[in-house]
C-alpha cells in the first residue's frame, strides 16, 4: 500500500470489526479475492485489489480493517487505514445491525472533510433487516444513500447501481495531455533523451501517455533524441504544432526548437493533467524567496531503483541550489508514506509528475501544503524555472488557465 499504481477508479470499504466488509468485496466481484473468518479483525491491513465490477468496469478496490479495533496494534491498523482516505474516489461505509454511533460519525466527518463521496452499506441484513427509522435518520441527518445488503442472498445489481450513481466523474474522465493543444494531423515533436535513468528497452510512462495521447487526437507523434533535435527540425515540413521535451533537457530543447514552436515538457503536461495545476503556477515562482536552512520537500509518487543521478534526489536539489545560492536541508519521500515533519516545517513542496497515481490522490497528498499555505510545484515546472524557460514551458496553457494565477 505504499504507492497507487493504477489511475482507475479507487474504492475503499470502511466499517467495523467483523461487519462483513471483506465477504461484501467478493459478492460484489463474485470471486473469493478476499480473506473472510467469523474471527473479527482478520483483515488487519489495507488491501488493494484490481478488479472487475460489472456495471463500473475495471476498479481498484480497498479492504481495510476495522476502524474499532483496540490497544496499540489496533490503532495503528485503524490509522494505516485511514491514509487511505487520501488514494480513493468514493467510500462504502458498512455497518450492521442497525448499529451507528461515535466510530461512524468520526469516519463520516473524515470523508466530509476531503469531499470524498460515499455511501452507507447495512449489512448482514439476512440477520437483522434495515430499519425504516434507521434509514430515514440517517439520510436525513447526513445526507447520504443507504442500502440494505445481504452477503447470503446479495443484489449486486442494486449496490452496483448506487455506486455508479456515488463515483464521481471525475474518476472516470481523464483529462487530456496535448488534445486540446492540437489539431487533426499535426505533428506532435517529443525529445526523449536515452540516458543512465531511462529503463533497458523502453521508454518512461509519461512518454508513452503522451504518444498515446497524440495519436487518441489524431495526430503524428515524431520522437528523437536531443542530439538530433537541430537537424531533424530544418528538415521537417510542415513544422510541428507543438515539441514536448523531457525536462532533464529543457536548456537544449529551448535552444533547438525556434521560438515560434510552442514548447513544453511532459512533467509540465502531467502537471496540467494530474497535479494541482493552479497551485503549482502559484507556487513555482516562491522558490526565488527561498531562504538558508529552508525545508524543501520532494515527493515521489512511485518507488524505485535509485541511480546516481536521481531527478529528486540528485538533480533538482543540485539545481536549485545553484540557482538559489541558499543553503537548503532536502527531504524526498517516497510512494504515498507519510511525512516525517509537519507540512509547516517545509517551505515547499515539489511533487513529481504523477504518472503512476491518480489526480485524486496528488490533489490530496498535497491538500495539508496547500491548507497551510505552503507553496507547491512540479518537478518539471521547477526545472524549467531555475533553468530560466519557466514562462515557455507554461505558455502553450495560458489560454486555458486564469493568468492571474501566474
Amino acid at each position: 500500500m505504499q504507492k497507487g499504481k493504477e489511475s482507475k477508479p479507487h474504492i475503499g470499504i470502511f466499517g467495523r470489526r467483523n461487519n462483513g466488509k471483506s465477504s461484501l468485496i467478493n459478492s460484489l466481484t463474485n470471486q473469493d479475492i478476499a480473506i473472510v473468518s467469523d474471527v473479527a479483525g482478520t483483515t488487519t491491513d489495507p488491501v488493494k485489489k484490481s478488479v472487475e465490477i460489472p456495471g463500473l468496469g475495471p476498479c481498484v478496490i480497498i479492504d481495510t480493517a476495522g476502524f474499532d479495533d483496540v490497544g496499540d496494534l489496533g490503532e495503528k491498523r485503524v490509522q494505516k487505514s485511514l491514509a487511505v482516505l487520501d488514494q480513493i474516489d468514493m467510500a462504502l461505509l458498512v455497518i450492521t445491525a442497525n448499529t451507528f454511533d461515535k466510530y461512524e460519525e468520526e469516519i463520516i466527518e473524515k470523508f466530509n472533510e476531503i469531499d470524498l463521496p460515499f455511501f452507507i452499506v447495512h449489512n448482514k441484513s439476512d440477520e437483522e433487516s434495515l430499519k425504516t427509522e434507521t434509514k430515514k435518520k440517517l439520510e436525513q441527518n447526513f445526507e447520504v444513500s443507504v442500502i440494505d445488503f445481504s452477503n447470503i442472498k446479495p443484489d449486486v445489481s442494486a449496490l452496483t447501481t448506487i455506486m455508479r450513481k456515488v463515483m464521481p466523474e471525475t474518476a472516470y474522465n481523464t483529462p487530456t495531455l496535448v488534445g486540446d493543444l492540437i489539431n487533426y494531423g499535426d505533428t506532435v515533436l517529443l525529445i526523449t533523451p536515452i540516458d543512465i535513468e531511462a529503463p533497458e528497452g523502453r521508454m518512461i510512462l509519461p512518454q508513452v501517455q503522451v504518444i498515446r495521447d497524440v495519436l487518441d487526437h489524431d495526430g503524428i507523434a515524431v520522437v528523437c533524441k536531443e542530439r538530433e533535435v537541430d537537424a531533424f527540425i530544418r528538415k521537417m515540413k510542415p513544422k510541428p504544432a507543438l515539441a514536448i521535451t523531457d525536462s532533464q533537457v529543457f536548456l537544449k530543447a529551448d535552444a533547438s526548437v525556434p521560438p515560434e514552436i510552442p514548447l513544453t515538457g511532459f512533467s509540465v503536461l502531467l502537471a496540467r493533467q494530474r497535479g494541482d495545476f493552479e497551485n503549482y503556477l502559484k507556487g513555482t515562482p516562491k522558490i526565488s524567496g527561498l531562504k538558508d536552512g529552508d525545508r524543501v520537500l520532494l515527493l515521489e509518487s512511485c518507488t524505485h531503483h535509485t541511480s546516481c543521478d536521481d531527478i529528486g534526489r540528485v538533480k533538482i536539489p543540485r539545481w536549485l541550489s545553484a540557482f538559489t545560492g541558499k543553503k537548503l536541508e532536502y527531504e524526498v519521500v517516497a510512494g504515498l508514506n507519510a511525512l516525517p515533519l509537519d507540512i509547516t516545517e517545509y517551505a515547499i513542496v515539489i511533487q513529481c509528475g504523477g504518472c503512476v497515481i491518480t489526480r485524486k490522490q496528488i490533489i490530496n497528498r498535497l491538500r495539508p501544503a496547500v491548507k497551510a499555505g505552503i507553496p507547491v510545484t512540479n518537478y518539471g515546472m521547477t526545472i524549467a524555472y531555475v533553468q530560466g524557460i519557466y514562462e515557455r514551458a507554461i505558455q502553450p496553457f495560458l489560454a486555458k488557465t486564469d493568468e492571474d494565477y501566474l
